[in-house]
């Protein structure tokens, strides 16, 4: 095994309230280190309860290897937020579970700590965006890009390869590209959605509403928007989750699935209420086929994703790009029944 003390590396940020007594201090300017393996990374957070006691559960140790994949960096900060930044884990009677490491997640994300906007950085570069794009729209690489770009991404840690063709390196990632690519939007929407607008009296979120509210702003604004997306050719995805992100900030989150080649774009919003927590599955298509072909392959593609995630509820956005189409045209709702599960589908 390799040894885990050379990827524990004090920064000059973090030297000042880092002491012997955490394993986790890494080097924060470093976007690529070699991942851990499971084991590994088990082990690292088993150095912590060994020194102090405190144990992570095996749910919280799954998660953060399903998060991070073995990032190093990752794997660090989230034991590093759960056990010295927050104050429940601080107490060291107190084990660390998945709903803390779920958290650290989230606080990681908001704060864009130092990694996180190295990432953001990467994301600019042309030879990375040849890469990335395609997989946000679900589709193809095109002809201009080249095994180096691909190679270049991978080294970063951004990509690795699956049995599935390349992917976006881990979930964490896989959620913070699209955040990153859209946060002037989201600022923008601040003062045009607000999340309460969107709460029915039990607390739960109004799905229909929110989309249906999606799909007038869409009609009215996406020209303008999508010019201001550096990714162009992924703008309806990423102005989809930019609004949903605004609204689901105070109270909720969004799971991604995308990928070269899925012709889909998988959104899962979860939303806690006093009763309990909520789940939604929106899928998001682009009409390349008869519209009767591109329904077939989006109801499958959702119900599957909502069959996996537990979602009781089922959206799919089919997204017509063509110039020549009158929006009166594009802009309709219908339900739909799919392997005895109901889907709403809203075209736009």
């Amino acid at each position: 095994m390799r040894d885990l003390q050379d990827y524990r590396i004090h920064s000059s940020r973090e030297q000042s309230v880092i002491t012997g007594g955490s394993a986790f201090n890494i080097k924060a300017k470093s976007l690529r280190l070699g991942d851990f393996s499971q084991p590994e990374v088990d082990t690292l957070l088993a150095e912590h309860t060994q020194e102090t006691g405190q144990r992570f559960t095996p749910a919280a140790l799954t998660l953060v290897w399903e998060l991070t994949q073995g990032q190093p960096w990752l794997v660090n900060a989230l034991a590093y937020e759960t056990t010295w930044e927050m104050a429940e884990g601080r107490d060291r009677s107190r084990a660390i579970d998945a709903p803390q490491i779920q958290q650290a997640k989230e606080r990681l994300i908001l704060r864009r700590v130092t990694h996180l906007d190295q990432l953001a950085d990467k994301l600019r570069e042309p030879r990375v965006r040849r890469v990335v794009e395609p997989m946000l729209q679900g589709t193809e690489m095109d002809r201009a890009t080249t095994i180096d770009d691909m190679q270049y991404a991978i080294d970063l840690g951004l990509v690795r390869r699956t049995s599935e063709g390349p992917q976006i390196a881990n979930p964490i990632y896989r959620e913070v590209i699209p955040r990153e690519l859209t946060t002037i939007a989201q600022m923008n929407l601040e003062a045009q959605q607000q999340t309460a607008w969107y709460l029915r009296p039990d607390g739960r979120l109004d799905l229909p509403k929110l989309l249906a509210a999606f799909q007038h702003f869409f009609r009215e604004h996406s020209e303008a928007w999508l010019e201001r997306f550096d990714y162009r050719e992924a703008g309806p995805q990423l102005l989809l989750q930019a609004f949903l992100q605004r609204i689901v900030n105070g109270g909720g989150r969004v799971d991604r699935e995308y990928g070269l080649g899925r012709r889909c774009s998988d959104l899962c919003v979860v939303w806690s209420y006093p009763s309990g927590v909520q789940r939604g599955v929106i899928g998001l298509k682009i009409r390349y086929q008869s519209l009767e072909q591109t329904l077939a392959a989006g109801l499958e593609q959702t119900w599957r994703y909502a069959d996996a995630t537990g979602a009781e509820e089922a959206h799919l956005v089919i997204c017509d790009r063509r110039s020549t189409i009158p929006w009166k045209e594009k802009i309709w709702q219908r339900s739909e029944q799919h392997a005895g599960m109901a889907i709403t589908v809203w075209g736009m």
